[in-house]
């Protein structure tokens, strides 16, 4: 069967973890976002708006022979 590795785990905006799951077990994260600060994020650091969704086809299809 497939085999999971766990350590999920919940970051802010700039990567900072809030959150972090176990590698050993299963369970629920829960954390605590800040929407405010998300909102402001994405309205000053814009960076998806450059995206190249174009592009994304070739890079996720699968290779098959």
């Amino acid at each position: 069967g497939l085999e999971f590795w766990g350590g999920s785990f919940l970051c802010d905006p700039f990567g900072r973890v809030i959150a972090e799951a176990s590698y050993d077990k299963e369970e629920i994260l829960v954390g605590e976002v800040d929407l405010k600060s998300m909102e402001d994020t994405r309205r000053n650091w814009p960076f998806l708006r450059d995206r190249r969704i174009d592009s994304y086809a070739s890079i996720t299809s699968r290779m098959i022979d």
